[in-house]
């Protein structure tokens, strides 16, 4: 059976306050669903390829794909600074991220809102949001028949070994609409694996492009951001518009999901 894998990272803050800075304010998880078999004969060599023609990639110094110094044409991205290059960089990422297979599914939870309706939180944020992922990700897995596991951006020693916990709590004890059972179906490990991001995960670097578009996508789409000037991560969200998961044609509630 063709096994799959959903890579996640996170944009925005996790810690329990809030702010009217809405980077303080969301936190969002983007989880990406690949089969392994297509990372390994698809999304790896075309991601070296790029790497390597555009970019200019010694076999010594791997490049890794982080959207911060991509938007910025830092260290590695400094050919970026050239326009020509520029372009064919930015032309070429659009066309894969419309041609490769894979599917995305954006958790978002407002802090405010939440303090204001609960007072106290009874979870961590980012656990909050995990959990909510995991079970959407276990009704993709149900529905497609398959089997998969976790990789995660890693976040840190202390908070990595919480991450750990958390989510073996959920493979154990599922959650308050997903019994464990189902976890224990569909997943393929009872552990979450964590890695950092210099690890040069092919996933972990798609995830890392779509997070931010995704998340600037349902801002958009709540009225908390207002679109003054076009940007490349605009671009972006046009071409990830079929990638999302629904369930039926609903998308919200399945491939997006706001948290109070």
């Amino acid at each position: 059976m063709n096994k799959y894998r959903i890579y996640i990272d996170e944009t925005g803050n996790s810690d329990l306050n809030s702010s009217a800075n809405l980077n303080h304010r969301f936190l969002t998880l983007t989880g990406v669903i690949i089969s392994l078999n297509y990372v390994r004969e698809v999304l790896h060599p075309e991601m070296e390829e790029i790497k390597n023609n555009i970019l200019g990639q010694h076999p010594d110094d791997p490049i890794i794909f982080h959207r911060k110094e991509i938007v910025n044409k830092k260290h590695p991205f400094e050919k970026l600074r050239d326009p020509e290059i520029e372009q064919l960089f930015n032309k070429t990422i659009l066309e894969k991220l419309s041609k490769w297979n894979y599917k995305i599914i954006t958790i978002l939870i407002d802090k405010k809102e939440h303090k204001e309706i609960y007072q106290i939180w009874k979870y961590d944020p980012y656990h909050y949001c995990l959990a909510i992922l995991m079970e959407r990700y276990l009704f993709h897995l149900e529905d497609n028949n398959v089997q998969g596991d976790v990789l995660i951006e890693s976040r840190g020693g202390k908070e990595d070994i919480r991450l750990k916990k958390s989510f073996s709590h959920l493979y154990h004890n599922g959650t308050e609409y997903i019994e464990s059972l189902k976890f224990h179906k569909y997943l393929t490990s009872k552990q979450i694996k964590v890695k950092p991001k210099i690890a040069n995960i092919d996933g972990l670097q798609l995830a890392d492009l779509i997070a931010h578009p995704s998340r600037r996508q349902f801002l958009l789409h709540l009225d908390f951001q207002k679109k003054t000037k076009e940007v490349f991560g605009d671009k972006i969200i046009e071409v990830i518009q079929s990638k999302y998961y629904k369930k039926g044609n609903k998308l919200f509630g399945y491939g997006m999901k706001k948290l109070p």
